[in-house]
C-alpha cells in the first residue's frame, strides 16, 4: 500500500518544504505574536491547515512561537490545525477517501481544531 502511494506522498512533501522555506520564521512570529489575538488565530488555523511537517519539528516550532509572544490560543490553533488538517494532503486523501469524505474529514478536523484553540484561549484567560 505504502508504495502506491509514495511517489504522490514524496512529490507533496517536497513542494510543502520549499513552500515552508520560503517564509521566513520571522514573518510567521510577526504575524502571529503580534496581531489581534481572533485575527492571529485565524492565520495560526490558516498556515497550519496547509502546512505539512512531523511532530517533533511542529511542537519545537511551537514553543519558538510562543517564546516570541503568541498567545496560547494562536500556538493552539497553529499545532492543532497542523496535525487534523490536510489542505496540502487533500488531494491523496480524496484518491483513497472519496471527496465528500476526504472534504467532511478536513471540516469537522477545523471546527473542532478553532473549538480547541478558543477552550485554550478560555483556560489560559486569554479569553474572558
Amino acid at each position: 500500500q505504502f508504495a502506491k502511494i509514495a511517489p504522490a506522498f514524496l512529490s507533496m512533501l517536497v513542494c510543502v518544504a520549499i513552500a515552508l522555506y520560503a517564509v521566513p520564521e520571522s514573518l510567521l512570529t510577526r504575524l502571529l505574536a503580534q496581531e489581534g489575538k481572533w485575527l492571529a488565530t485565524a492565520i495560526a488555523a490558516a498556515v497550519g491547515s496547509v502546512s505539512v511537517m512531523p511532530g517533533f519539528i511542529a511542537f519545537p516550532l511551537c514553543g519558538i512561537l510562543r517564546g516570541n509572544g503568541a498567545s496560547f490560543m494562536v500556538v493552539s490553533a497553529f499545532s492543532t490545525t497542523l496535525m487534523m488538517v490536510g489542505v496540502a494532503t487533500f488531494p491523496l486523501e480524496r484518491r483513497y477517501l472519496g471527496t465528500r469524505l476526504a472534504l467532511a474529514r478536513n471540516l469537522a478536523s477545523l471546527g473542532i481544531a478553532l473549538v480547541v484553540a478558543v477552550a485554550t484561549g478560555i483556560a489560559f484567560g486569554e479569553l474572558p
